[in-house]
């Protein structure tokens, strides 16, 4: 049965007040059955007690026994264990000298630690994907992958901890796994947890922190926010009527009014004392209709804000420039070029069109526009397949967190576009599996003044060749010195399920949508 945790503090910058301010407590998310960070770096234990009171933290486990004492101060008690290495079970305890009051936390492992957050999509449970019953099936097989989620709030101030809890860290089981739709837990935080775990073989810990409809901003402090010229305010988002089949999901969401840093405040600040590996995020959906344009700043100055706060709140256990994966938005409407999807892909990578790049570095990205499900009972903005999408995030993870140098986690992106007397070529930056369409997916821009804003300078052209690293389209109807760039999958929904036309030489990766500008002779 899932246990629902509710806790609910008065709080102030400063200081704790409750009723029963003498009871010793861990916070909302240290518990049984929970991963702790492993070693090099050093968790952060902490929690509530009596002020003035010692606080002595002890573990014991297979191959460490340690204990450390901390005061408490202003109701809260806090200390950094030795590193310990991956494994466990361990017991953790902590005891209170003023009250003769100890807690115990048993089945505690050590591991990595991912967060999990954004919208719908990252809220879309293991029950509805499209193989449900098999995943389900495997969950106990899987005892050393751990998961946690945080409950829905709201909050106009940062919390010092999570006002709510929705799953409790807990092994996994077909129930916790399996809830109601859009609940617990994350489909593809759970699968990027288990495939993961199948490469590390060492516990692995999964925070499960977001909720549907949500808006960047509402994710970002105020100080991020400010970087990209925008101020404090209510965020109005609408979505456009769902298929029939979606609406007991979506009709509470097709208009939604967020306020700028309230999921910051509630669901993010208060984990800020965690020590993590790293984050994943699959968001970007509630933005292609408000503050579009400005997404290739908002979304990367949020990355860095986290990474300082997470940093600075585990006194710098969690790395600066830990890790930070995200999925490039799938599709939504299947003959709407112009419903923002594009921009927002482009934007999600800081306009360079893939990453990491010298924006956004240490980052990975997992391209989703080429598996799109128009059949998906959740609408088609929900793609059912979300396997694709986590195991694609796990190869940009072992490439880029956990430094394996024989992984390739990239689609090809191209290095150069040149225009010859009849047809234009495009280079790689790796050998690609090419299929031969007639279908338009690239787009070239004539304009004599060298100015692609408008629409109709873009001019559809067929791939009419390939070979090892290249495609060649042909030449668009209209004089070479108009010809000023090319694009590549630049509508909402370019391609039907893995069919896109570029994949990495192995077809599992699929080349980003791009653009750039045509070199001349």
């Amino acid at each position: 049965m899932l246990i629902s945790l509710i806790f609910s503090f008065v709080l102030s910058a400063f200081s704790i007040v409750f009723s029963t301010a003498e009871v010793l407590r861990f916070s909302s998310y240290y518990g049984d059955h929970m991963v702790l960070q492993k070693a090099p770096a050093k968790a952060v234990v902490w929690g509530f007690g009596q002020t003035g009171a010692k606080v002595v933290v002890s573990l014991s486990g297979p191959h460490n026994v340690s204990t450390h004492s901390a005061p408490v101060i202003n109701g809260i008690w806090r200390t950094t264990l030795d590193p310990v290495e991956a494994g466990g079970p361990y017991m953790l305890t902590a005891s209170q000298n003023t009250t003769n009051s100890s807690i115990t936390l048993k089945d505690v492992l050590f591991g990595d630690i991912w967060l999990c957050g954004g919208q719908s999509n990252m809220a879309f449970t293991v029950s509805q994907l499209i193989n449900a019953s098999e995943e389900l099936a495997m969950a106990s097989k899987f005892p050393d992958v751990r998961i946690f989620q945080a409950a829905l709030e709201k909050s106009e101030e940062e919390l010092i901890d999570l006002a709510g809890v929705e799953v409790p860290w807990s092994r996994p089981t077909a129930e916790l796994l399996g809830g109601k739709d859009f609940t617990h837990f994350s489909a593809v935080c759970w699968l990027f947890g288990r495939y993961l775990y199948e490469t590390l073989k060492y516990p692995v810990g999964l925070v499960e922190t977001c909720w549907g409809g949500t808006p960047v901003e509402a994710w970002s402090t105020p100080r991020s926010l400010h970087k990209c010229g925008l101020k404090s305010s209510m965020t109005s988002v609408r979505y456009r009527p769902p298929p029939a089949q979606s609406q007991s999901y979506y009709l509470m969401n097709i208009s939604s009014t967020w306020r700028s840093s309230v999921l910051w405040n509630a669901m993010i600040h208060p984990l800020l004392n965690m020590t993590i590996t790293g984050a994943i995020w699959y968001q970007g959906e509630a933005n292609t209709g408000y503050n579009r344009d400005v997404y290739n700043c908002t979304f990367p100055a949020m990355i860095d804000d986290w990474r300082m706060a997470f940093h600075e709140g585990s006194d710098g256990q969690t790395a600066l420039d830990f890790p930070f994966g995200f999925v490039q938005l799938s599709t939504d409407h299947e003959n709407d070029p112009l419903d923002g999807f594009r921009e927002i892909r482009w934007h999600q990578t800081a306009d360079y069109g893939f990453a990491p790049n010298e924006r956004m570095k240490n980052t990975f990205m997992a391209v989703a526009i080429d598996v799109p499900d128009i059949k998906s009972p959740w609408g088609s903005i929900h793609p059912e397949d979300k396997e694709d999408v986590a195991y694609r995030l796990v190869l940009g993870a072992r490439a880029v967190a956990y430094g394996e140098k024989n992984v390739s986690f990239q689609g090809p992106f191209p290095t150069q576009a040149m225009l010859n007397q009849s047809f234009i070529s495009i280079v790689f930056n790796q050998d690609i599996n090419a299929i031969f369409f007639y279908d338009y997916f690239f787009q070239i821009c004539c304009s004599k003044d060298n100015i692609c804003g408008s629409e109709k300078n873009w001019l559809p052209v067929p791939i009419i060749e390939h070979g090892l690293n290249y495609v060649i389209v042909s030449k668009p109807p209209c004089a070479a010195a108009s010809i000023t760039a090319v694009r590549y999958l630049w509508t909402d929904w370019p391609c039907q399920f893995k069919a896109c036309p570029i994949y990495n030489s192995n077809g599992l990766l699929p080349a980003p949508p791009f653009i750039m500008a045509i070199t001349k002779p």
